[in-house]
């Protein structure tokens, strides 16, 4: 699996990768056949959210995006003429394996080519996130420096 480092070192500049991500992945060939999954991990504050608002705000989403922790999902209508139809912001903290998680209707989420699918916590989902899904790893250097480690096939990044 290919496998990619950034250090950012601003919220901005996480923001700002979360946007060269979403373009690069719109550009790649045979990512319509189902949806785009990208499964976030790294500990709490790690910036996880920080580059989901840089993929929103780079896919036109006006409205201010939070993490889903207590709703466990968020749904955003993206504007005509973008790559998909939805993101769909998972934040799957709180739940408890496969069975918790196929609850928020996952298998039609997932089929759907429609859907760019962010997963906060995939390591909570009880293993039903695919092999096809981007790895996105945060780990955090120092205060507001972390290495964003990008797992799968993404070129023009």
């Amino acid at each position: 699996m290919e496998e990619q480092v950034f250090v950012t070192n601003t919220p901005e500049e996480t923001m700002a990768l979360g946007a060269r991500l979403v373009e690069a992945l719109s550009q790649e060939e045979g990512v319509r056949g189902t949806s785009t999954i990208l499964a976030l991990s790294g500990d709490l504050g790690a910036g996880k959210t920080v580059l989901t608002k840089g993929i929103a705000h780079a896919l036109g989403v006006e409205t201010p995006v939070t993490s889903p922790t207590f709703v466990l999902q968020k749904i955003y209508k993206l504007p005509e003429g973008a790559n998909w139809k939805r993101l769909i912001h998972i934040d799957a903290y709180r739940l408890e394996g496969e069975q918790e998680f196929e609850s928020i209707g996952w298998h039609d989420i997932a089929t759907d080519p429609g859907n760019l699918i962010v997963v906060e916590w995939p390591e909570q989902t009880g293993g039903v996130i695919p092999e096809r899904a981007i790895g996105v790893r945060f780990t955090e250097d120092a205060e507001d420096v972390r290495k964003v480690t990008i797992e799968g096939a993404v070129s023009n990044l």
